[in-house]
């Protein structure tokens, strides 16, 4: 774990097709970040399955990091790839699937 280093924040998020999100942190990191739907059974989750909610994603600026109008936000420091997430709710980084492609 590193503990000295301070948490990055999400400055930018855009939805680039169906349940994918490109993230821009602070440090200049960008992450494409996918929800694969039907992963997650919790009640919080579930809602993201639909294409036009999930794309009703925003910055929480108190936060740094992303949100939706349910509140569920995720941890902005696993989005940016610096710890592994103890269940991934059915999210995946897939920015090096994206760089190779």
């Amino acid at each position: 774990m590193k503990s000295n280093k301070r948490t990055p924040l999400v400055v930018g998020v855009a939805v680039i097709r169906p349940h994918v999100m490109r993230l821009l942190f602070d440090d200049g990191v960008v992450r494409d970040i996918q929800y694969t739907p039907g992963i997650a059974g919790s009640t919080w989750i579930k809602p993201l399955d639909d294409p036009t909610y999930f794309a009703q994603v925003r910055i929480d600026p108190e936060a740094g990091t992303v949100v939706w109008p349910n509140g569920l936000d995720l941890a902005p420091e696993v989005l940016h790839g610096d710890y592994e997430p103890a269940d991934p709710l059915g999210f995946r980084d897939i920015t090096s699937a994206q760089q190779i492609a």
